[in-house]
């Protein structure tokens, strides 16, 4: 099987962290021999992927369609990662079937245009498209549209209704191209109840989009292995050589996965590890622990530093400190510890125990007395 980088790229998935017959140095046959040796793998495949969110589901189907064996590693229980939390806003144009069913004209060419324009600044004069990646952006513009009608053939369900700019965040100027999944009769992670059968086809969240995914990629054949979180990527040596597969940890008990062909790396971020976004942003202290996603999923940044251990580079960092519309907020509610903005755990959620409180929401934070409580026990009297 000849599986390319930017095959892999353009199915949906994410970034490999490495490829078993790739353009990386080639090791002597007795170090290779040495380093496999060295290790005992429990498990092997041609791919092995890391978190089963937005990135690694699509990745994992998409080289599972090419005929690879794959692995996908979760370290949560359940699928679905940051995405599965949040509200279903998918901006994908470039003239898609419902771009052209409302009678939107688009494409590919237009969309790089979009999101590759100098001239265009938010509201507070920040340059946002200006420091975007442009042969990233000419993939994206390129697979959009493609992307759109895979989902739709993997069974994701979208609202019908004409595309529109609601939720969008720098999706580009010219024409609509924000969609909704709908949730359907899948059960919401917020509330462990699926929503109102009135307003099922119409509510968006990405509950809509993860489950129909976590189906397909099991009538795939992908093989997931929940609560296995990645610890390290092997490589043939530190900085050279292959990458060879991964070790994960399995409620304490550490397992080697071989893959063959790649290690794909879908962890999410790196925004909920406080000391490594404080690299790049000082002000990102603990006090701004309003993650999205948590206590579902973490963004602990595992995937970054696992590889930066083997040799990667991180690049685009100015991402991390542009003022790129509202993204350093205070919480969106008090009284709880996970209280980002638009995620409110409430009971019958499946984590609603780590949350432990739904908290108050906050419409402005001048209009809030904080106060804390002190309670004396006999032994302080």
């Amino acid at each position: 099987m000849d599986l390319k980088r930017r095959d892999v790229f353009l199915g949906g998935a994410g970034m490999a962290a490495g490829w078993a017959g790739g353009t990386l140095a080639a090791p002597t046959p007795a170090a290779a021999q040495a380093q496999q040796t060295a290790v005992e793998w429990v498990y092997d495949a041609d791919i092995v992927v890391i978190g089963s969110g937005a990135t690694g589901l699509p990745a994992a189907i998409v080289a599972r369609d090419t005929g690879a064996s794959v692995i996908l590693v979760e370290a949560e229980k359940d699928i679905g990662g940051h995405a599965i939390t949040s509200a279903g806003n998918v901006p994908l144009g470039g003239g898609t079937s419902v771009q052209r069913k409302y009678g939107i004209e688009d494409s590919p060419d237009l969309l790089f245009r979009d999101l590759t324009d100098w001239s265009v600044v938010e509201p507070n004069g920040f340059p946002d498209y200006r420091y975007n990646d442009r042969e990233i952006i000419r993939a994206f513009a390129d697979s959009s549209a493609p992307t759109f009608e895979w989902l739709v053939a993997h069974g994701v369900i979208f609202v019908d209704k004409a595309p529109d700019a609601f939720g969008g965040n720098s999706v580009g100027n010219s024409v609509p191209r924000e969609m909704h999944s709908a949730v359907m009769d899948w059960p919401m992670v917020q509330t462990g109840k699926p929503a109102n059968p009135i307003i099922q086809k119409t509510f968006s969240s990405r509950n809509g989009l993860m489950r129909p995914l976590e189906v397909a990629a099991e009538k795939a054949g992908v093989q997931i292995l929940l609560e296995h979180r990645m610890s390290r990527i092997y490589r043939q040596t530190p900085n050279s050589g292959p990458v060879l597969g991964v070790a994960v940890d399995n409620k304490g008990t550490m397992l080697n996965i071989r893959a063959h062909k790649a290690v794909i790396i879908g962890t999410g971020g790196s925004t909920g590890n406080v000391n490594f976004r404080r690299m790049f942003d000082p002000r990102l202290t603990e006090e701004y622990c309003g993650l999205a996603g948590m206590p579902w999923s973490d963004q602990d940044a595992s995937g970054e530093l696992a590889g930066m251990a083997i040799g990667a580079s991180l690049w685009g960092l100015y991402n991390q400190t542009g003022e790129f519309g509202s993204n350093v907020t205070k919480p969106g509610s008090i009284g709880c510890q996970y209280n980002y903005r638009s995620v409110q755990w409430m009971p019958g959620s499946p984590v609603f125990d780590r949350a432990r409180a739904v908290g108050l929401m906050v419409v402005n934070w001048q209009n809030v007395i904080l106060s804390k409580i002190l309670t004396v026990g006999p032994h302080m009297a």
